[in-house]
């Protein structure tokens, strides 16, 4: 178990907009910062965090809470695993019980995929640099590429005895079960016989953004026909090849910082890469690039320079992911490396200085470089040629950013001397087809939403939920906050007229609430909001210095998702950036009184009108016995619900 000591001084220590910056590309937005949600797909933000509260809220998919919150989301860390995380990340020193066989045995199977992996690599890294065979083959390797001892540390790089169930046997002697060294990959299982799957191979440990091992890629170092040169792991609850990139881990921060990223297609072209100096650089790892992949880049830039081989053939091939990139709305160049080189072994060769000035000088626009590699195969041949254009049009056809693509048909006209009334007719005639293509799509969707769409009526405002939760918003933003007043006292006049008569007084913004509610014996109808309000309310009695960024960290994390919700609500509204449209939208805490008071006003018009409705319908089910009495009292609420309308400068 973590002490509680040491949860707060993680909490106290954490800052929120670092933690998040690690794995969401953020820009400032105010007082807060936006970025893309990484947890849905999409090109304009919708993800806020804010420093001052020490909350974020995604509102493309709901989710949102404080810094360890976004861990167990983002990571699906457990709360231990999150704490332990920030531990880490903030030099802060936890006390901790080691794991007994049995809490192994009980941890949850994704968990349990997680630990076999973590020993894994231990265990690999373990075997390169304390057996003989290790250092022998697999550290001799990697020194014969040129890799140093701090490298080699950096990314955890591993060997695989040349034995067939080494492994194995030391995994399950160490009490893991067999079921997770099979479903991780790392086992081979066939009826009783059991084989380590990177058997005699150097190994490359795959992580996740937070570092987490995912899966591991393997070379082998003999010349075997039969046997793959690398080999991944296949597939599990925690490794998804196409939504992983090797190296991410170690170049997230260079990427956000650089505002680029260089992406190559093996694990030694990272690594080395890394030693050169070039941090900010990931590889997919040998597989084809995957809209998954990219949209892993986009949290941390929207620029992606693609780093190719001199092999013509592979250039043609990679083509194919660029169209990708640029469906994505990001901004690609790519660079090629002179024929037989690489850029592993170009960095290899290179000072940090020329290698940046090599890649400085040598990236091309995506148009350029097409129209490179392809024109030279179609120049002396018209029909190759239009195919080339087309083929270009077609990429610029992917750009969501309409301005973008007319930029780059005016470049493509004028480097594959063609006109550009003839590219923009091209492109129209390419994107009325996807329109058609889309257009048939989105009907045939219709046609099976119309049932559905009959069936469900739209749903109406609940206007007490609403006024709750804006109460619960004001007792967590303002609720410490001492505010004037003006209450309003029900009088008769000279004319026997009710009035309401101004009192002004002083007080705290939760004792207003409090009071005015128990002074109506209001009670709150959604179970939710009553707990909360409780909480908050007892919170406040007893804490003067009451902060919001600490009350969300103590409460469980079903309330801290709604309370994280409430206040990231008016947040949302910045990001629509309505400043840079000349438009002004007036601050809550200019004004915190009457945003109480008119917030009260209302629940009691809400509740008068109830009532009303309450006792017009005891008067239509009784028509023959009308009360008197009843009567009287729908006109007194009704007189009263028409003052109190007044003051909010309500028309009835």
């Amino acid at each position: 178990m973590i002490s509680k000591s040491t949860i707060d001084q993680v909490f106290e220590t954490s800052r929120l907009e670092e933690v998040i910056g690690d794995f969401v590309h953020l820009k400032k937005s105010g007082s807060n910062f936006k970025g893309l949600s990484p947890f849905s797909d999409e090109r304009t933000p919708s993800f806020m965090v804010s420093p001052v509260k020490q909350i974020w809220k995604d509102f493309s998919s709901g989710k949102g809470g404080n810094v360890v919150a976004f861990l167990m989301e983002h990571e699906h860390f457990t709360y231990p695993e999150a704490i332990k995380y920030l531990a880490k990340k903030y030099n802060i020193e936890i006390e901790e019980t080691l794991q007994t066989n049995e809490q192994k045995e009980q941890a949850n199977e994704r968990e349990s995929l997680y630990l076999v992996s973590e020993f894994a690599n231990t265990y690999f890294q373990n075997t390169m640099l304390k057996t003989d065979q290790g250092k022998s083959i697999g550290l001799s390797y990697f020194k014969e590429r040129g890799f140093t001892d701090e490298t080699i540390k950096k990314f955890g790089l591993g060997y695989s005895l040349d034995e067939w169930q080494a492994f194995t046997d030391e995994a399950l002697k160490q009490a893991y079960k067999l079921e997770y060294l099979e479903k991780t990959g790392l086992t081979i299982v066939k009826g009783e016989k059991r084989f380590d799957r990177f058997k005699g191979r150097v190994m490359f440990p795959i992580q996740s953004m937070s570092g987490r091992v995912l899966g591991f890629g393997g070379r082998i170092l003999i010349n075997d026909k039969k046997a793959a040169k690398y080999l991944n792991s296949p597939e599990s609850d925690i490794y998804h090849k196409s939504k992983v990139l090797y190296g991410i881990y170690q170049a997230k921060k260079s990427i956000a910082k650089e505002d680029n990223c260089y992406l190559v297609e093996g694990y030694t072209d990272v690594i080395q890469f890394h030693q050169t100096g070039i941090h900010n650089v990931v590889s997919s790892s040998g597989t084809a690039l995957t809209p998954e992949q990219i949209r892993l880049i986009n949290r941390l830039t929207k620029n992606i320079t693609v780093l190719f081989d001199g092999d013509a053939a592979g250039l043609r091939a990679s083509l194919r992911g660029i169209d990708l990139i640029l469906e994505q709305g990001m901004n690609v160049k790519v660079c090629s490396f002179p024929e037989g080189e690489d850029p592993d072994s170009f960095a290899k060769q290179n000072t940090l200085e020329e290698l940046s000035l090599y890649l400085e000088t040598h990236a091309q626009d995506f148009i350029q470089f097409k129209a490179s590699v392809l024109f030279e195969d179609s120049k002396n041949d018209p029909i190759k040629k239009a195919e080339t254009i087309r083929d270009i049009v077609n990429s610029i056809a992917k750009i969501p950013d309409r301005i973008k693509k007319e930029i780059y048909i005016q470049e493509c006209s004028k480097i594959m001397d063609i006109s550009e009334a003839v590219l923009f007719s091209t492109l129209a005639q390419i994107d009325k087809k996807e329109n058609q293509s889309s257009n048939q799509s989105y009907k045939q969707e219709q046609k099976a939403f119309q049932v559905i769409k009959h069936q469900q009526p739209v749903k109406k405002v609940d206007v007490q939920y609403e006024l709750e939760r804006k109460i619960i918003e004001i007792l967590l933003l303002y609720g410490n906050k001492t505010e004037d007043f003006e209450d309003l006292i029900l009088k008769e006049n000279d004319k026997n007229e009710l009035i309401l008569e101004p009192v002004k007084h002083q007080a705290k913004v939760f004792e207003k609430v409090y009071l005015d509610l128990q002074e109506d014996e209001m009670e709150f109808t959604d179970s939710h909001f009553k707990n909360l309000y409780y909480t908050i309310i007892d919170t406040l009695n007893q804490n003067p210095d009451f902060a919001v960024e600490q009350f969300v960290n103590t409460v469980e994390p079903e309330m801290a998702n709604e309370i994280t919700t409430i206040l990231m609500e008016d947040e949302r509204h910045s990001l629509s950036n309505w400043h840079s449209k000349n438009i002004f939208p007036k601050d809550k805490s200019q004004s915190i009184s009457q945003l109480v008071s008119e917030t009260i006003l209302s629940l009691r018009c809400f509740l008068i009108e109830q009532k009303v409705s309450e006792f017009k319908q005891e008067t239509l089910e009784n028509k023959s016995d009308v009360n008197k009495n009843v009567l009287e009292e729908v006109k007194d609420y009704s007189s009263l619900k028409m003052l109190l309308s007044r003051k909010l400068n309500r028309v009835l």
